[in-house]
């Protein structure tokens, strides 16, 4: 099975060269986090994930996590990986300090949240979970709940989950039925039961926080009836230690394709004791905090596995003998040439490569943008990067976990019939990354949220925003003898997301289906034409680097080799989304609901 080695040279190309990260926190609240402490860094993340995390992954997959007398109980490797990152701090990678949390830059905190997924994906959410409830609570909790609550969370000595989804419900949350009754106290109690509700038990940390959605005895109907509520499973004692068990019991867990060690959970909230957080009927707005969070999360779960599926078919192919290469034996020593010199086999490498390349480079951005909008004391600078956020989220969300499912199937297909079986490993990645496309938001609830909100909602002013940044890049950086023609087809690509943009615009008054028709197709073209800047962009640093003698010249070769297989047989994948996407809603509808099956 594949043994994770993170990609440093990649990443630090991207950190240093690309999006040079010094620069960028320098600029944004950040001047003492130089070179000099991401280098240290980026390497004590890959050691923690290569030599900690990453041999928990298949004793994880063949233990599972079990449900006995009302408790979880995780795999024992997982223990001794747990304790790493909260001896590490690797929890509060980017918390604030007051909390008692490292202060890191986010995007820094999200290099280390990759490496982490490829090592252990379904360990993942039990730290990613935490991270985005203690970013909930800081945003929106009383003084009195940050003070109780923080500390313990951002050490890892408590986790927390996000619990919305009922069985009846499923993502139209207006639907929900879990309901809060205030108290003498202050406090609510809560009743109710939620569904596929991921890590909400298990033995690793002391206590686990729940914020949990419900609705008010005086809510009115729909979304703007829910409020958020924090609900412990133990109560905090008078020192703040664990101290009664809340009426929070799970019923069961959920038997899964994949992420057998991540147990996922039905639990029942009886009467349980829980706090407001935010304001009455506001605990949507105050959950998408952790949400959105969590899509961007999700995202890098889907790169992560596609690179660890990526390295573990490069790996095999340059190890597996089978037949001679097309053109002659390229290695007459053995008695067949590795698979890696077949024009097939490379195909689907490169396209494994640039795919995990290209997201990689968007994510990082994207990240770069977080940071901005998080702690920039430039307003209009916040502003310009929450519409970044804003409309790469959902982007990153649903390209790269679609991209993460293809890759990893592309892996399977390297190792041919070993990469079905289950001892070399390869077929665990695929069933893990599955979820992804569904987590927080199904990548259609993606397509609707990017088209309806991002790109019509705001009047095109998000995705013109970003337009602009991608045109003045290109303006400057169109000469490049080898760079300068991907550059032109970055433009080209550009013009026609703005043109495809403009069309849905226009079609949204004649047709209600249109817009919606065009989501998921409209999703793909906006991640495919977002990787095809960010491979402009690696091509022209890479270029530059090889002009100057700078660099790792192999490296850097093979940067430019992978920009041109982007760009020559992956980016025409937009001409055949660009013709279903003027096709119009027409061959949706047509069809009668009782046409789809007719026995």
């Amino acid at each position: 099975m594949p043994e994770y080695k993170a990609p440093l040279r990649d990443i630090r190309f991207l950190v240093h060269d690309v999006w040079r990260f010094a620069e960028h926190y320098a600029a944004h609240g950040y001047a003492d986090v130089t070179d000099d402490l991401i280098d240290p860094v980026l390497e004590e993340a890959a050691r923690y994930c290569e030599n900690v995390l990453a041999p928990t992954r298949r004793d994880g997959d063949e233990t599972g996590s079990h449900l006995r007398d009302g408790q979880v109980v995780t795999p024992a490797s997982y223990k001794d990986a747990y304790k790493g990152l909260v001896d590490g701090q690797w929890g509060g990678i980017s918390c604030d300090p007051a909390w008692g949390g490292q202060g890191l830059p986010h995007s820094l905190g999200m290099v280390f949240h990759e490496m982490a997924e490829s090592a252990n994906m379904p360990w993942c959410a039990v730290f990613t979970l935490l991270q985005g409830a203690i970013r909930a609570i800081e945003a929106h909790a009383s003084d009195d709940l940050k003070q109780t609550y923080l500390p313990n969370m951002v050490a890892g000595k408590w986790t927390g989950t996000m619990a919305l989804t009922e069985a009846h419900a499923g993502s139209d949350l207006g639907l929900l039925r879990t309901r809060a009754e205030p108290a003498d106290d202050g406090s609510y109690r809560i009743s109710g039961e939620k569904i596929f509700i991921t890590w909400a038990d298990h033995d690793l940390a002391e206590n686990i926080i729940h914020l949990v959605l419900a609705k008010l005895p005086d809510a009115p109907p729909g979304p703007k009836g829910i409020s958020l509520f924090l609900v412990p499973k133990f109560l905090p004692d008078e020192d703040g230690n664990p101290g009664e068990r809340n009426r929070v019991e799970v019923a069961k867990l959920e038997e899964k394709m994949g992420l057998k060690s991540s147990p996922t959970c039905v639990f029942v909230l009886d009467q349980a004791k829980g706090w407001l957080v935010g304001e009455p009927h506001n605990g949507l707005a105050a959950m998408f905090t952790m949400m959105n969070s969590a899509r961007l999360d999700v995202a890098f779960e889907g790169l992560g596995l596609a690179q660890l599926s990526h390295q573990g078919a490069v790996e095999y192919a340059n190890e597996r003998l089978q037949m001679r290469a097309p053109g002659g034996a390229a290695a007459p020593d053995k008695p067949a040439d590795p698979i890696i010199v077949h024009p097939d086999i490379r195909r689907m490498l490169l396209t494994q490569k640039t795919l995990v390349e290209g997201c990689r480079a968007l994510g990082y951005y994207t990240a770069m943008q977080l940071d901005v909008a998080l702690h920039s004391d430039d307003a209009a600078a916040r502003a310009r990067a929450n519409d970044r956020v804003a409309l790469l989220i959902p982007i990153c969300k649903g390209f790269f976990t679609e991209r993460g499912t293809e890759v990893a199937d592309l892996g399977i297909q390297c190792f041919g019939g070993h990469g079905y079986i289950r001892e070399w490993g390869m077929e665990q990645i695929a069933r893990d990354v599955r979820i992804t496309r569904i987590y927080e938001g199904t990548n259609g609830i993606q397509a609707i949220d990017l088209v309806r909100r991002k790109v019509l909602g705001s009047g095109g002013r998000m995705l013109e925003g970003l337009l602009e940044e991608i045109r003045a890049f290109a303006g400057e950086h169109g000469d490049g003898a080898e760079s300068g023609p991907w550059v032109a087809r970055t433009l080209d690509v550009v013009d026609r997301w703005q043109a495809l943009s403009d069309q849905l615009a226009a079609d949204k008054d004649t047709d209600a289906n249109a817009p919606m028709a065009a989501a998921f197709d409209y999703l793909e073209f906006s991640g495919y034409a977002a990787l095809a800047w960010v491979w402009a962009k690696m091509a022209v640093v890479a270029e530059a680097q090889l002009a100057a003698g700078e660099g790792d010249a192999a490296f850097l070769r093979a940067k430019l080799e992978s920009a041109r297989f982007y760009f020559e047989r992956i980016l025409p994948r937009t001409l055949a989304l660009e013709e279903s996407l003027a096709a119009g809603p027409a061959s949706l509808m047509g069809l009668e609901a009782d046409a789809f099956f007719m026995p």
